[in-house]
């Protein structure tokens, strides 16, 4: 279901970055107007297409990521997943309002007011999938027969970390809160938290959890758990500060 989702977001964002990735090189190559506002073009427009495709982008890379947390997590709690449906449903939630929420990075490039509501309104939305996601990783964990073997420590790390970048971003739905955070540090700190917090996580727990099923080769578990604390501990050093 994640690669259904995350190919059906890479369908619709991937040529509207093109076509902006096309006027851009025909402004810069060949005089044209499309972004030249001395010449009566419009610079807001590339924002525009930029984050109509950046921000389902974010969905695209950290969707695989939670299909392998979703794998990972029943294994090493000896339960099945909780609410599997309903994961199911978030995530095609998830990749549908994906497409809403763009401009909430652009509540201070002057858009119109009912256009910042529409978009916090959006924003906050998009935080209910996200949150049922989260909600079913924990009941699944609840109770449990945990083993904190590497792959798990990394699913943990994965959902504690997401849980951070995900309610840093919720604050993008408040208008006057976001003026505050464009172009800050606050933005560059919630980033990494979603899309190496998360998503890079998410990762290092499939890459773990699958390789000795895929090379029959265990890796070492010791150097496994210094790779996830080093991690771990460095990324939060680096980032909790912005």
């Amino acid at each position: 279901w994640t690669t259904m989702v995350t190919a059906f977001l890479l369908l619709f964002s991937l040529p509207i970055i093109a076509v902006a990735l096309f006027m851009t090189t025909f402004d810069r190559s060949f005089s044209a107007t499309f972004f030249q506002a001395a010449s009566g073009g419009e610079p807001i427009l590339w924002q525009h297409l930029f984050w109509l495709f950046g921000h389902p982008e974010v969905y695209i890379l950290i969707l695989p990521a939670m299909g392998m947390v979703s794998e990972v997590l029943p294994v090493f709690s000896r339960k099945p997943l909780f609410g599997y449906s309903a994961v199911v449903f978030a995530s095609a939630a998830i990749g549908f309002l994906g497409f809403g929420v763009w401009a909430h990075h652009m509540f201070a490039t002057g858009i119109s007011a009912v256009a910042q509501a529409a978009f916090g309104l959006a924003t906050m939305t998009i935080a209910i999938p996200t949150g049922i996601k989260i909600f079913n990783w924990l009941g699944t964990m609840w109770g449990g027969k945990l083993r904190l073997a590497t792959p798990m420590l990394f699913a943990i790390g994965f959902v504690s970390m997401f849980v951070i970048g995900g309610l840093s971003g919720v604050t993008h739905a408040v208008v006057p809160s976001d003026w505050q955070q464009t172009d800050t540090y606050w933005i560059v700190g919630h980033f990494h938290y979603v899309l190496f917090g998360g998503a890079v996580f998410g990762i290092f727990a499939g890459l773990y959890y699958w390789f000795p099923k895929l090379t029959g080769r265990v890796m070492n578990e010791t150097l496994g758990k210094i790779h996830f604390w080093i991690m771990f501990i460095g990324f939060n050093l680096t980032f909790a500060p912005m």
